[in-house]
């Protein structure tokens, strides 16, 4: 069993994340700048308050890790329209040296359908209005995927397409084939079971596959 580093674990994917890392038996340390009021108690979790752009925070969380995943997230207001947004690609930009120096070579990465090589299946007519609201924060992706690529790390990508919260079905698609890319809803449930999969499985190592039912 891994001791993964969940970065943004306090709500939405990396919440659900580390709730099923946990039930499946690994050991979690959920980062987050709201992590001490995650309500999950175990022996097997420990909670850490930081921000994933600062490098004392990050370098602290990466102690006694064999595998990181990030799920940063940003609000859903009007910042995504009017810009800027820097936090998928500040804070990769801070943890991949500090991976390299503490020897952690895996690294799981959310960033979404729409991000880097994905963004060029999304139809034109639905180009705009994707664009519109979440332009700025793919394009930030991007450079974000652009990043984790030229690494010399052990990564996967992972590109959910509309996210809603329902249980878990077990019935999503891995289109791991850019043929095949297409936008649809996929549940954080089953985006957190591919997550917690990707600790013991390398069948996606080094590809972006796109999470849709």
């Amino acid at each position: 069993m891994a001791t993964v580093l969940i970065m943004g674990a306090s709500s939405g994917i990396g919440l659900a994340t580390t709730k099923l890392a946990i039930e499946r038996g690994h050991s979690v340390v959920a980062f987050a700048r709201s992590a001490d009021r995650i309500a999950l108690q175990h022996a097997r979790l420990k909670k850490l308050v930081g921000d994933a752009r600062q490098i004392d925070d990050v370098r602290r969380a990466l102690t006694g890790v064999d595998a990181v995943m990030q799920t940063l997230g940003v609000p859903a207001n009007a910042r995504m329209l009017t810009g800027p947004i820097d936090l998928f690609s500040t804070a990769t930009a801070t943890l991949l040296p500090l991976m390299k120096d503490a020897g952690i070579r895996r690294l799981i990465s959310v960033t979404g359908f729409g991000a880097g090589e994905s963004g060029s299946r999304i139809p034109p007519l639905q180009r705009l209005g994707f664009d519109l609201v979440f332009g700025r924060a793919y394009s930030d992706k991007g450079i974000q995927e652009k990043m984790i690529k030229q690494s010399a790390l052990e990564w996967t990508i992972v590109r959910p397409g509309v996210l809603i919260n329902t249980r878990k079905v077990g019935r999503y698609r891995v289109l791991v084939s850019p043929q095949d890319w297409r936008n649809g809803i996929v549940s954080r449930s089953d985006v957190a079971d591919f997550l917690v999969k990707q600790l013991t499985d390398d069948t996606c190592l080094k590809q972006a596959p796109v999470l849709v039912r």
